[in-house]
């Protein structure tokens, strides 16, 4: 990933979110077994902590059921 620290600057700004915590929240993406519970887990807690949403664990449940068993729709337009 070839961004700019200034890019990463106005990111924090306005989101209050480091540059590490957005690397290190791609790489999990990029390189996790999306359809593993335990990275899903992970993967959703830290945008929860990242945008101060509280996630319950019913809530988590169905997002990971969703995505192991492949219905999340691959456009995007779709999901709205």
């Amino acid at each position: 990933m070839n961004l700019s620290d200034s890019f990463f600057n106005k990111v924090e700004k306005k989101t209050k979110v480091d540059k590490n915590t957005i690397l290190s929240l791609a790489e999990k993406l990029q390189n996790g077994n999306l359809k593993d519970e335990n990275t899903l887990r992970e993967v959703i807690d830290t945008l929860s902590k990242m945008t101060g949403k509280k996630v319950s664990k019913e809530q988590s449940d169905k997002i990971i059921s969703k995505v192991v068993d492949g219905n999340v729709p691959n456009n995007i337009d779709k999901m709205f």
